[in-house]
């Protein structure tokens, strides 16, 4: 698994919005400015986030983006999944069910698994307010 600039930048974006808020928009122009990101770019990262309304919008004079909610309820994994699509380590994981023919079988599907697990729970584990305040989510994992 390799999470892509989208994903990245997803994050960083959410992480801005919620250090910059006092309760105004703020511009995808400012963002751009401060994550040194290509504003055409985050146009398309703030289409996804708004439609799944983690973001609230606002178009024109005092328009731009916000949080929906409290950085303290989005997830890395909410984030992640919403612009990588599934998080799974191997392409038999990615739906709901597992519909690979040779599952009951397969004597590494039970390892998968368990890094699946270990990766969303890792990153569901994270959330935005956790990130700004640089809080010590590590120490639930041994590594």
């Amino acid at each position: 698994m390799k999470i892509s600039t989208k994903g990245r930048y997803a994050i960083r974006l959410m992480i801005d919005l919620a250090e910059h808020n006092n309760g105004e928009f703020i511009t995808l122009m400012d963002i751009a400015q401060r994550q040194e990101i290509s504003e055409k770019y985050l146009e398309s990262i703030v289409s996804v986030l708004s439609k799944n309304n983690f973001l609230i919008s606002l178009r024109g004079k005092g328009g731009g983006y916000k949080l929906a909610k409290d950085p303290e309820l989005y997830t890395v994994g909410s984030i992640l999944r919403l612009t990588e699509g599934s998080l799974a380590p191997v392409s038999c994981l990615e739906g709901e069910t597992n519909n690979c023919n040779r599952a009951g079988q397969c004597q590494t599907l039970e390892m998968w698994e368990g890094l699946n697990k270990l990766i969303n729970d890792y990153f569901d584990g994270i959330t935005i307010a956790d990130l700004i305040q640089k809080n010590d989510y590590m120490n639930n994992y041994v590594i």
